[in-house]
């Protein structure tokens, strides 16, 4: 019997996914449940020459559908037709949901994320009208605005995520409007668009945190890391209800033997029922959430998310022409 890996091993405690969108990964690397996604992910994808034909399909799929949808860019468009085009084929190879994020441009307005993702859905059912709507799930930027969209969407029936994630008052929204999950990030996004810098300020302990929050409070929404660096802040969240992990991670603990594991999980040393925060309810306030969400970790969390709003828009902006 071959060794247990890495992988296995932090399988045999916590439910993985592929942070991806090459349908490579899961078809290569074993059975993953979810596939996650964002728009940086996407872009890099698109440019690879395999996926060509896929763009160009995009585009002109997306000209024909701008009767359906006459508010919204072709670029833009064509670019979510492409995202929705890349994850309809990984669901193929994952066993739960696939993601999709939100336009990062609507963090602040409720009511174009709801859009935004309604759009997503119909898109997938444009592609295939048989395929399962319940399977899909939309990752929605963790602002007090991002976090009503999700409340609404959660209402009507669609599964969301509450992405860039950085302190437990947006974590504590997130619960409480009825988020599936939750995505802390335990380096800020800067670290994968600048390859100096370091996050000294890391998310694992929120991501501790929170899952005993939610256990002790009852809530049903589930805790999901992402942006994550190396195998040692993986395997210290040994433990956590999912963790998304990019392909090169992916492949590093596929290869490395668990017997060789010294890094010690974080739900290990804090068992559950531990003392833990007081039920926070932000639901109807949401000076109260702007104010806890300001002073939190003295603004880290704030600086965070606008720092994640910035690269993704960044992003998206260089990036404006892929479709030409």
């Amino acid at each position: 019997m071959a060794p247990q890996t890495l992988l296995q091993l932090l399988q045999s405690r916590s439910i993985v996914d592929c942070d991806t969108m090459d349908v490579e990964v899961p078809k290569t690397l074993g059975q993953f449940v979810d596939c996650t996604s964002n728009q940086a992910i996407a872009y890099g994808e698109l440019a690879k020459p395999n996926n060509q034909k896929l763009v160009e399909d995009s585009v002109s799929l997306s000209k024909k559908l701008t009767s359906t949808f006459p508010d919204i860019p072709p670029k833009v468009l064509a670019g979510e037709i492409a995202m929705v085009k890349l994850q309809y084929g990984i669901s193929k190879h994952v066993t739960g949901f696939v993601h999709i994020q939100t336009n990062p441009y609507h963090s602040y307005d409720t009511e174009k994320t709801v859009s935004d993702a309604q759009r997503i859905i119909q898109l997938f059912k444009t592609l295939d009208p048989d395929f399962d709507a319940t399977r899909i799930c939309i990752k929605i930027p963790s602002t007090w605005e991002g976090l009503q969209a999700c409340k609404i969407l959660q209402a009507s029936g669609v599964t969301t995520l509450a992405t860039t994630l950085f302190t437990i008052e947006q974590a504590a929204l997130a619960g409480e409007v009825g988020c599936h999950y939750i995505a802390p990030y335990v380096n800020e996004l800067k670290v994968h668009f600048d390859p100096g810098f370091v996050d000294n300020n890391k998310a694992q302990s929120l991501c501790l945190q929170t899952q005993r929050y939610y256990e002790a409070h009852k809530l049903a929404t589930q805790v999901l890391p992402a942006s994550l660096t190396c195998i040692e802040e993986i395997m210290a969240l040994a433990g956590v209800n999912h963790i998304t992990i990019a392909p090169g991670l992916l492949k590093e603990l596929s290869r490395k033997p668990a017997a060789g594991n010294e890094t010690v999980s974080l739900f290990d040393e804090t068992p559950v029922g531990s003392k833990t925060k007081e039920l926070l309810s932000f639901a109807g306030d949401e000076k109260a959430f702007r104010i806890a969400f300001t002073l939190s970790g003295r603004g880290e969390g704030e600086r965070k998310l606008g720092q994640v709003w910035f690269e993704l828009r960044s992003d998206e902006e260089e990036n404006a022409d892929w479709t030409e």
